[in-house]
């Protein structure tokens, strides 16, 4: 299993008039968090762009447990708990806030898609390379 955390701090702007976090904002605290996740394997989702592959989404599933506020530290872990074996990749994401308190849950799927064809393939072989360690 791979995990990564990030950590973001909520902007005033990512709020709602209620003082919490808009729900829609969730996708992109998901989406950086899987992009430093990539970065921390040692790859860049931008390599993996020269190399002809995109990760396209194409699921995404969010359960809001409790709400984060303006200026809360989050913690984002993502988690990988299977290797790739195809064209899927599905992230396992949590979002926590300083105390440790579980505000978010979710799940994106995202596929390997070639570029120039724009059909699904499989991971490629740098990126499997990097994750095989954690799947011993």
């Amino acid at each position: 299993m791979f995990i990564s955390e990030t950590t973001l701090r909520v902007r005033y702007a990512d709020t709602d008039q209620m003082n919490v976090v808009y729900h829609g904002n969730y996708a992109t605290y998901f989406e950086v968090a899987r992009t430093e996740s990539v970065r921390q394997l040692g790859l860049t989702y931008k390599e993996m762009e020269a190399m002809g592959m995109a990760m396209p989404v194409v699921e995404l599933h969010i359960k809001y447990l409790r709400p984060a506020h303006y200026d809360d530290l989050l913690n984002v872990k993502t988690i990988l708990k299977e290797l790739p074996a195809d064209h899927r990749i599905e992230f396992h994401q949590e979002v926590y806030n300083e105390a440790g308190k579980l505000l978010t849950t979710g799940k994106v799927v995202l596929f390997f898609m070639n570029i120039k064809t724009k059909e699904k393939t499989t991971m490629p072989p740098q990126l499997e390379e990097k994750l095989k360690p954690y799947f011993k």
